[in-house]
């Protein structure tokens, strides 16, 4: 078996994000849900961009956001997911290389616009977003780039692509790719109300294809139909090798058949965005593990990218994240 050659491939929804600073009486106004994540049509889109102010525009998506933290490591990543051949898609596509990103997914042409995300920041760091998929829910097996994932040594799957049977089919194949090649497959559950649509499709991926789990306290509790974080930990353990439990303040919990570690959340001045946190924990957790470090270490990397994410505004890191690790200690 050949070596990997790349240390995670991310499959997920590929958006472009803008990020604007709102008010309270902003989101009132709009009847937006504050702090939810709410899928949106082309024509809501459209007209909440026009009310939002001046804002960061950036190519985006969950796994996109962990994948270029990967990068920002050091580590060798690429990405797959799908954007339209339309102004947007060509500035996710520069934007995700600029960051050292492989990025070779065709466009679509002749369908919906590419995706993009209204994310709106309160003053007290709390994120709203209103989500347009647009070109990204036409992502089917066959834009799965099998040679990618034979050479990672991780493929991350993001459960917001999990909404259409087509995305749902394209993870059972990547996941078989990736255990035929003797690859590792992770998945992020990414979102409560995800969970809550596709709660026993979720169930069975993780149960047959899924080694490495990101959920946050609201997730796992969904997932496993619970309010209470101890229980939904001890139902999770077994059905992923390995499930990784942030907790946002409270740290994060690793947990295996036979073991269970806790690290505290790194500190942080102030927190100004948590648009990312769950995402670049993630880059901190995956790096460390291609690098055979151990799930503390691992989780630790984690908290200090997630850390630093929060500090500012948008989902992208401001420093080198091979830097900060250094300096930390955990590169």
């Amino acid at each position: 078996m050949a070596a990997p050659t790349i240390d995670v491939v991310g499959i997920g929804n590929a958006i472009v994000d803008v990020l604007a600073q709102a008010d309270e009486s902003f989101i009132t106004a709009e009847k937006l849900a504050k702090g939810t994540m709410a899928l949106i049509d082309e024509d809501r889109a459209r007209a909440l961009y026009e009310r939002m102010g001046s804002g960061l525009e950036a190519s985006g998506g969950s796994a996109a956001n962990t994948i270029a933290g990967i990068a920002s490591l050091g580590g060798k990543a690429a990405y797959i997911g799908k954007v339209a051949d339309d102004l947007l898609g060509k500035v996710f596509a520069h934007d995700l290389r600029a960051t050292g990103v492989r990025y070779e997914t065709a466009p679509l042409h002749g369908g919906p616009a590419t995706a993009r995300c209204l994310i709106l920041v309160t003053p007290d760091a709390q994120r709203t977003m209103n989500t347009f998929l647009g070109a990204s829910v036409e992502f089917q097996a066959g834009d799965i780039d099998r040679s990618l994932v034979e050479a990672a040594q991780v493929t991350y799957l993001e459960g917001y692509l999990f909404d259409r049977p087509l995305a749902k089919a394209a993870f059972r194949q990547a996941g078989e790719i990736a255990h035929k090649a003797g690859r590792k497959v992770s998945l992020t559950l990414s979102d409560p109300f995800c969970v809550d649509r596709h709660r026993a499709d979720f169930r069975d991926l993780i149960r047959g294809h899924v080694d490495i789990l990101f959920a946050n306290e609201a997730e796992i509790c969904s997932l496993y139909e619970t309010k209470d974080f101890a229980k939904a930990a001890d139902a999770v353990r077994g059905e992923a090798e390995i499930a990784v439990l942030t907790r946002s303040e409270k740290g994060a919990t690793v947990i295996t058949a036979k073991d269970q570690v806790s690290v505290p959340a790194a500190p942080v001045a102030r927190v100004v965005d948590t648009t990312g946190a769950g995402d670049l924990f993630a880059s901190g957790f995956l790096y460390g593990y291609t690098r055979g470090k151990d799930f503390a270490h691992c989780a630790k990397l984690g908290a200090l990218c997630a850390a630093e994410i929060i500090s500012h505004f948008g989902a992208r890191p401001e420093v080198k994240l091979k830097d900060l690790a250094a300096k930390a200690g955990l590169a």
